[in-house]
């Protein structure tokens, strides 16, 4: 599909002050959200849910986990390089995020257990299976906390399902943490209907 990258000069009227917003915050405007600007809706969308995302009540390492997790799921190459990126800025050490990237597991169990949590909510469509959630709330986290894993996963799924649509190329400042589905082995054309 034909959508175009948007600036704060070219895009519609509403969006116009939400991507002056990012690029003052941001230095930039990443190409996906160059995208959303095309619909004030959904990028202003896109903005509240990722804000709510970053008030809850997972550390930033976790919050990177739910987000490559599920954009790995989903086949988001732009996704997860952003993510990557993004969690390299925050100090994550970089076998945790190239660990998730790969869908290997983690060291750490509680960790280990919120990925499996994440990938379950994806892939079973947020019928996460009973040994997940078992699993989930003995490492520690709460039922509350499988809302907001799903809060995360409903942002990603937002912009996971515009990049396929949009087929974004990756920023600049992304492109070292390229992505692929080749990465991960939890792909198969008996299980997945991602473009392979």
């Amino acid at each position: 599909m034909k959508l175009e990258l948007q600036t704060p000069a070219t895009a519609p009227a509403l969006a116009q002050p939400l991507l002056a917003n990012v690029q003052r915050s941001l230095g930039f405007i990443p190409n996906l959200f160059a995208t959303f600007g095309n619909s004030p809706a959904v990028l202003g969308g896109y903005l509240s849910l990722s804000e709510a995302f970053g008030k809850s009540s997972f550390t930033p390492t976790e919050q990177q986990i739910i987000a490559i997790t599920t954009s790995a799921e989903n086949g988001c190459s732009y996704c997860v390089a952003a993510h990557t990126t993004i969690g390299g800025m925050q100090k994550i050490p970089a076998e945790i995020l190239t660990a998730v990237r790969s869908d290997e597991p983690l060291a750490n169990p509680k960790w280990e257990a919120l990925r499996l949590f994440t990938k379950g909510i994806v892939n079973q469509r947020g019928w996460a299976r009973e040994e997940e959630q078992e699993a989930f709330l003995a490492a520690g986290y709460t039922a509350t906390q499988a809302m907001e894993v799903v809060l995360g996963v409903s942002m990603k799924i937002m912009s996971n399902y515009i990049d396929h649509l949009a087929g974004t190329p990756l920023d600049e400042a992304i492109q070292a943490n390229a992505w692929s589905r080749s990465e991960t082995e939890s792909c198969s054309a008996e299980t997945c209907s991602c473009a392979h």
